[in-house]
């Protein structure tokens, strides 16, 4: 006679003794993977930071790479993407508030050195001034993203040299856009000089002077 064979147990989904399907886990956060290439790309620039580095930062092979960011040009664009966004968040509530307008341009360089200082090498300055203005030559999508990012910049300023002109914080004859191509020159000034090691103090004075030119000395 011959034996029927045994089915197999039915196992209930929700059965806490039964064993757990094992889904392969990312290997990787992509916010933190891009994070840690527009820390390479920003301390190194584009053509220094090679896909071997930016492997050994993130921890992704270059498949991986390629999988999550594409090329080494995109991820290159979209860290400056993100350091952009970054620098935006830091500044917007500062740009937007009621301080006087002195008041209001010591807190915008003072978060601007905290940007440019920072690095566990050493101070980093701008992504734009840094690196990406010297692709902008090239590439015409990189260029298009440091104009904007000059413009906008110009903007907020202006905005805030408006408000104080029309409170009466400035002359007269103050011009808010030529006021604030000033900032932002200044803007990119202290970058530059931080990336070259110039003390926090020396930045600061050139900051109150330049603040004192463009809305006058106490």
């Amino acid at each position: 006679m011959v034996q029927k064979s045994k089915k197999p147990p039915v196992t209930r989904i929700d059965d806490p003794t039964a064993p757990k399907r094992r889904g392969r886990p990312r290997a990787y956060q992509p916010e933190i993977a891009l994070g840690k290439a527009l820390d390479l790309f920003r301390k190194n620039g584009f053509a220094a930071t090679s896909l071997d580095d930016l492997s050994a930062a993130t921890g992704m092979n270059r498949p991986s790479l390629y999988g999550a960011f594409g090329d080494k040009r995109e991820l290159y664009i979209k860290s400056y993407r993100r350091y952009r966004e970054d620098a935006r968040a830091a500044m917007q509530d500062i740009f937007r508030g009621e301080l006087p307008i002195r008041r209001r341009l010591e807190r915008i360089y003072a978060v601007a050195l905290d940007i440019y200082l920072s690095g566990e090498a050493g101070p980093r300055g701008c992504f734009t001034v840094m690196t990406a203005a010297s692709e902008a030559v090239a590439d015409p999508d990189i260029r298009a993203m440091v104009l904007e990012g000059f413009a906008e910049l110009d903007k907020a300023f202006a905005t805030c040299f408006r408000l104080a002109k029309e409170k009466g914080e400035l002359t007269a004859g103050a011009d808010p856009a030529v006021l604030a191509q000033l900032a932002s020159a200044t803007i990119h000034t202290i970058a530059i000089r931080a990336r070259a090691r110039v003390p926090r103090g020396e930045l600061e004075a050139i900051v109150t002077g330049a603040i004192d030119v463009m809305v006058g000395k106490n």
